[in-house]
């Protein structure tokens, strides 16, 4: 079932989306590879603690975030990746580890890496490990209003 809030949302704006189900996958990349969407266009959200609140990170699902220049682009000491102890009570509709990048909706400042905001389309895990939303990434931007940054990844 997928997130309840991103579906509602969703609809009520009348943005177009595609509902993509797949065996179940519990990494982004799998998720990618069973939904046969590319690793560059699916996105993987990564939950980080930022100077003591959460907040989500959205790149691309084949790299990996390099903290040490998030610290620096957003000039915080303190980040860290949250541990799922911290983030799970925040995404009640989602399965661990599918949540969608949202945090709009989830009360989380949302980072998206700027390689994501140059596709046409964006798909993402949508609250379970077997379903993904695909949709025109600039909906998601207008819908979410990340902060794009030119995140350092391997």
């Amino acid at each position: 079932m997928p997130a309840k809030k991103v579906k509602e949302f969703l609809d009520r704006r009348g943005t177009k989306y595609v509902t993509i189900w797949h065996s179940p996958a519990f990494t982004a990349q799998e998720v990618a590879e069973s939904a046969h969407v590319s690793g560059r266009e699916f996105a993987k959200t990564v939950i980080v603690n930022l100077e003591g609140r959460l907040a989500m990170v959205v790149l691309p699902a084949s790299k990996h975030l390099v903290l040490s220049d998030l610290r620096e682009m957003l000039d915080a000491p303190h980040v860290r990746l949250a541990s799922e102890s911290e983030f799970k009570a925040v995404f009640p509709d989602c399965e661990v580890g599918a949540m969608p990048p949202f945090g709009n909706l989830y009360g989380l400042p949302t980072y998206v890496a700027a390689s994501l905001a140059e596709q046409p389309e964006i798909a993402f895990n949508a609250g379970s490990h077997t379903e993904a939303f695909l949709m025109d990434y600039h909906d998601y931007a207008e819908a979410v209003q990340p902060r794009v940054l030119e995140f350092i990844t391997t």
